[in-house]
């Protein structure tokens, strides 16, 4: 029974991190489906809910006036959820230079987007988070492929940027999105992006729908362009900066907290997991946003048979001394987190790894302890300040921050 245990754990990892990567990238290449992009400018409506933001609302809002887009077609909108620490003072004194502000009662971000959306005048919806700086091409690249009448959808780069006292958490969330933008060029190649991050991206105003509370908001406006029969693609020079969390504390809460309120998003998408109707995404959506949270079980499993399995020859010993090992190091990358050793790669990505499932862990006790009643639909913004005196472009990218 235990090595019947060990080898399907072992199977749903590979499945995970190997095989189902390699489908993708044989689709990709055999079968790729392009798109068309022309230098086009629809009237754009750029959304950014806000709840006490103001260490950042003024620059982010002075990069938004700044962006290279015909200011007549570009509507900025900021849905402040509640601010009570004079974000909403900050947005008003912007009235003049067109900022449109919608004071809300607290009631959650998503309840936010839904009254921004609304309102909305633009043929093509702009969702920002309000510490997201824009390069100054950023509205006129993201709408390009546009152009295309199959595409509803389109996802932007979001980078990080760390700050110099930046933890292992903080360096191991850059590794990751330097290879979630590889992950997103080959799905986008492939047919579609399985979701865009709320950093940057777009979508036809035709196609939104309100988005239900208690969900993740990007995850599910994204989505369901796919699921209305459109394409959401990948538009790797549409760049958004956003700095890292600034403590693996900060990091750990916002990662329970995505990954509760993403598997509740699945739930509300779940007809897209019909692979009847929706083909490859739905292989894609499972493989990407359901069996990679899940793998945690599966990794459980190896870690807890593996040992026990050590009388049974080599391959288990190697596979319980490898586990040891990379393990040790995650714990090492907590022990050095407030050392200059704490960006070293060989403890920095164990680290990250391991605190990102320890969070999915808490996330399904918190669903499962909440189902019907605790939901985690508040929001409470942790941000590291972005003063404004100095917007990142493309020729300051940071060396850890380089496409893929």
């Amino acid at each position: 029974m235990t090595s019947i245990v060990f080898w399907s754990a072992a199977a749903l990892v590979v499945y995970t991190y190997a095989l189902f990567p390699a489908i993708l990238l044989a689709r990709a290449l055999v079968s790729p489906r392009r798109f068309a992009v022309d230098d086009i400018e629809p009237t754009v409506t750029m959304i950014v809910a806000a709840y006490n933001e103001a260490a950042s609302i003024g620059a982010k809002l002075e990069n938004a006036l700044s962006l290279d887009y015909p200011a007549q077609r570009l509507e900025i909108i900021v849905a402040s959820d509640g601010s009570t620490d004079g974000t909403n003072e900050i947005v008003q004194s912007y009235a003049s230079r067109g900022i449109r502000l919608i004071r809300l009662p607290r009631g959650g971000k998503v309840t936010a987007l839904n009254a921004a959306a609304a309102v909305a005048a633009g043929e093509i919806l702009v969702f920002s988070d309000a510490n997201s700086m824009y390069a100054r091409d950023a509205v006129r690249v993201l709408v390009r492929p546009f152009a295309d009448a199959a595409v509803g959808g389109v996802a932007g780069d979001q980078r990080y940027l760390a700050a110099a006292d930046s933890g292992p958490s903080s360096e191991g969330e850059r590794i990751y999105w330097n290879g979630d933008r590889m992950v997103k060029r080959l799905q986008s190649r492939a047919g579609s992006v399985t979701s865009a991050t709320g950093a940057i991206y777009a979508i036809r105003r035709s196609l939104f729908r309100t988005v239900p509370i208690g969900v993740m908001d990007d995850f599910v406006i994204s989505t369901r362009v796919v699921a209305q029969g459109y394409r959401l693609v990948f538009a790797p020079d549409a760049i958004a900066y956003e700095p890292v969390a600034g403590s693996s504390n900060v990091e750990f809460r916002r990662k329970v907290r995505n990954t509760a309120l993403g598997l509740q998003g699945v739930l509300a998408v779940r007809e897209l997991l019909n692979p009847y109707r929706y083909g490859f995404y739905a292989l894609q959506l499972f493989s990407h946003k359901v069996a990679r949270r899940l793998v945690v079980f599966p990794l459980i499993a190896l870690a807890v048979t593996s040992p026990l399995l050590w009388n049974h020859g080599r391959f288990y010993q190697i596979v319980a001394l490898a586990q040891l090992g990379f393990y040790s190091a995650a714990l090492a990358g907590f022990v050095l987190a407030r050392t200059p050793l704490r960006k070293l790669k060989a403890v920095t990505v164990p680290f990250y790894f391991c605190m990102v499932y320890v969070a999915v862990l808490v996330a399904i006790l918190h669903l499962i302890r909440g189902r019907g009643g605790r939901r985690i639909t508040s929001w409470e913004t942790q941000r590291e300040e972005f003063t404004g005196e100095r917007r990142p472009d493309r020729d300051s990218i940071p060396s850890g921050t380089t496409s893929l």
